[in-house]
């Protein structure tokens, strides 16, 4: 048996607000992320804010922190040993994300691969009509 790449914690006094109340919150670990990038079908996309509040459902609590998200998802993207997409992820506004490989070019790069159109016009590149490719998890 692996062992657990999560951890469930309380959620800090100084997050509560940010939370909207106090109970359990959600640190996903590198797996954890990428088993769920694993399940966003090709030609479709996840924005980091669905992603946590996926986690939040399917892991029964409060919340999930997006710092520990963000870290995991970096090393997702980074693992060079895995083909895992993580570019199907962009921000809630349809921004690409800089912190992945080859920053946003590298991003748009995969993006437009995938058949996406990127938007370079506004100070942060972005899929255009990006709502329209939001996966429907059920």
């Amino acid at each position: 048996m692996e062992p657990q790449d999560y951890e469930i914690v309380d959620i800090p006094e100084n997050r509560i607000k940010f939370f909207g109340g106090s109970g359990k919150m959600l640190l996903p670990g590198p797996a954890t992320i990428e088993a769920f990038i694993k399940n966003i079908p090709e030609h479709q996309l996840l924005t980091t804010d669905l992603l946590r509040k996926k986690l939040t459902e399917q892991f029964q609590v409060q919340g999930t922190c997006p710092v520990t998200t963000r870290k995991s998802l970096q090393t997702v993207a980074h693992d060079t040993g895995k083909r895992v997409a993580y570019w199907r992820l962009i921000n809630t506004n349809g921004t690409l994300i800089s912190h992945f490989p080859g920053g946003v070019e590298g991003h748009a790069a995969l993006l437009r691969q995938e058949g996406f159109t990127i938007d370079t016009q506004g100070k942060t590149p972005k899929v255009q009509a990006f709502k329209e490719s939001l996966t429907r998890f059920e």
